[in-house]
Parts: C-alpha cells; sequence; structure tokens
C-alpha cells in the first residue's frame, strides 16, 4: 500500500475513522516474507533484497511462525538513520554482505502485518495494528525488527513535522485510517514531509541562462571548493524570468566546467550550463541530506538580494 504526498497534515476524518499517524523514517520500503526454513526480503519495487541482507534473514528465519510484515529497512550510522550507509549495505554480496552487517546491522522498522497464520489484508488498520503490537509485547518479534512509533494525537504528529527530527533520520509523519484495510498498490495513506528552508548559491542551470528550467545549488566548502549541494524541481515561468534576468553566464575559471553530475537513478548525466555563483537563493527542502546534498529536489523560494556570497552558509558533508 502507497501514501500520496501532501504539505500538510489532513483535515481530521478525512481518512476512514479518524487518523493514525506514524514516524517516516529514511529508509529502503521493505515486505519481509517469512516461513520455517525460508525468508525473503522484498522491496517496493520487487526487488529481491535477502543477499544484501543476511542478518534480517537469519533473524526471519529464527521467527517461530510464519509472518509478512511491512516496513522500512534502515541502517544506523553515527547516531541516526543514515541513508548512505543503507545504500553500501544494498550493494554488497556475497562475503561483502556477510561483513557489512556485522560492521553496521540493520533493523526493519515494522509499521505493519499482512500475515499472521492467517491473511490481515481485510482487517481494518486497527486491529492489524493491535496483532503487530502483539507480536513484539510477546516477544515473537525482536531485534533486529523494531515497532515503528504510531499515535492518535495530532499534537504529537505536529511536533515529528519538526525538522529537527531530521537530524535522527525521520523524513516525516504518515498518516492512514484506522478503519483502512490494506489496498496493495494503491494510494490510500497521506505522507507528510518535514521541511525547513535553507540557503546556497547558484552554480549552475539547466535550459538557458535566461530562462532556467531548474537551478543547481552550491555552498563553498573549508577549503575554499564549490559543491552541488541541492537541485530544484521545475521553476515556475515567473520565477525563470526573474532568476535568468540575474544570471552571469560562468567564465573559464568556473570549477565546474567539464563536472558531471548525476541526473538522477538510470538517467545518466545532467546537461546543465555552469553560471558566476554570485546569487543566494532561498529554497524549501525536505530533512533527507546525505554527506550534505539533498537527495530529493528542493523548491526554490526567492533570490536573497540582502546577503552577499561570503554570508551563505558552508557545506557540510
Amino acid at each position: 500500500m502507497l501514501a500520496e504526498a501532501w504539505s500538510v497534515l489532513p483535515p481530521d476524518r478525512a481518512l476512514q475513522g479518524g487518523h493514525a499517524y506514524e514516524q517516516k523514517p529514511d529508509g529502503y520500503r521493505a515486505l519481509l516474507f517469512a516461513q520455517p526454513g525460508h525468508a525473503y526480503l522484498q522491496s517496493r519495487n520487487g526487488a529481491d533484497l535477502t543477499p544484501a541482507f543476511p542478518d534480517l534473514a537469519a533473524a526471519a528465519l529464527a521467527l517461530d511462525r510464519p509472518l509478512v510484515l511491512d516496513g522500512e529497512l534502515v541502517v544506523v550510522h553515527d547516531g541516526r538513520l543514515h541513508f548512505g550507509a543503507l545504500q553500501a549495505r544494498a550493494r554488497r554480496r556475497g562475503r561483502g554482505a556477510v561483513q557489512a552487517a556485522a560492521d553496521q546491522p540493520a533493523h526493519l522498522i515494522v509499521f505493519d502485518v499482512l500475515e499472521a497464520g492467517i491473511e490481515l489484508l481485510d482487517q481494518p488498520y486497527l486491529e492489524r495494528r493491535a496483532s503487530l503490537e502483539g507480536l513484539f509485547a510477546d516477544g515473537v518479534l525482536v531485534a533486529p525488527f523494531t515497532l515503528c512509533p504510531a499515535t492518535t494525537d495530532r499534537a504529537i504528529a505536529e511536533d515529528w513535522l519538526d525538522p529537527a527530527w531530521g537530524t535522527a533520520g525521520i523524513e516525516g509523519v504518515v498518516v492512514k485510517g484506522l478503519d483502512q484495510p490494506y489496498w496493495p498498490g494503491r494510494r490510500g495513506w497521506i505522507k507528510v514531509r518535514a521541511r525547513e528552508t535553507a540557503e546556497g548559491l547558484v552554480g549552475g542551470v539547466t535550459g538557458s541562462v535566461r530562462a532556467p528550467g531548474t537551478l543547481l545549488l552550491a555552498r563553498y566548502d573549508s577549503a575554499g571548493r564549490l559543491r552541488l549541494v541541492a537541485r530544484t524541481a521545475a521553476l515556475p515561468a515567473a520565477a525563470r524570468r526573474e532568476v535568468g534576468a540575474l544570471l552571469t553566464p560562468a567564465g573559464a575559471d568556473h570549477p565546474w566546467h567539464g563536472a558531471r553530475f548525476s541526473a538522477g537513478w538510470g538517467r545518466g548525466d545532467l546537461d546543465f550550463t555552469p553560471v558566476e555563483p554570485e546569487l543566494v537563493a532561498e529554497f524549501l527542502a525536505d530533512t533527507a541530506v546525505d554527506d550534505g546534498r539533498w537527495r530529493h529536489p528542493v523548491r526554490f523560494v526567492r533570490i536573497r538580494a540582502d546577503l552577499n556570497v561570503d554570508e551563505a552558509p558552508l557545506f557540510q558533508g
């Protein structure tokens, strides 16, 4: 079952029977199929993750009953849920995967149980949640399985949307109807990401300099290198005109001449044009930051004409 992205929490009773709110951890969505002698960990896109996570497979094989669990696969690094460390583990196989499991164990933060002796898809969320909590209370599910925090208190959910939770690896909140069954493939839940504003220098653009389609945002690191930190979503027409009128095409000494940036998974290199990094842009972003770079496209807010280049934040990688 999938979630539709909203910018704010929905009004009360927007979903069936009232709302439950769950934390949204920063990880891989995964289904775990476990039965005696068999364990299979499946990604949201249907890929087999089992060989990359032998620690979770071993824990599933140790379960005393058949279960199908839905949750978020995570790795903890430096005191927070770390998406980069999780990606590194997902690429490992064989002995490398076994060593990675010893060095950086994975956890499955479980938020739903779809089968426990019988199929539970048609049961309402409230009953499935009670069954899931019972599995943890009875000691059936123990580490590396973790129960996803959930509440029916809207004030607590609003607190989880504080960007400060992003430092621990919590991206936001998923809202679920208490009476909802589990609908595979359907966007019946609501996902709200925590967001905050930040600043960066405009270091490049896609499209033309005079009417840029997106902005490549940068920050200088402590060694004076210009580092890519984010790419905006497509600019509205008014913003293209506003920003394009202020940009200066880059000179020959721009550090990004000849640089290659990924356009996204499976999409090759990004076709972009460097510009002089003399404008500070304010942008709105979620809290998913990997080694100083925002993972998802950010939203352009405005040019900060009141800030000089040396007042822009430094790169924090």
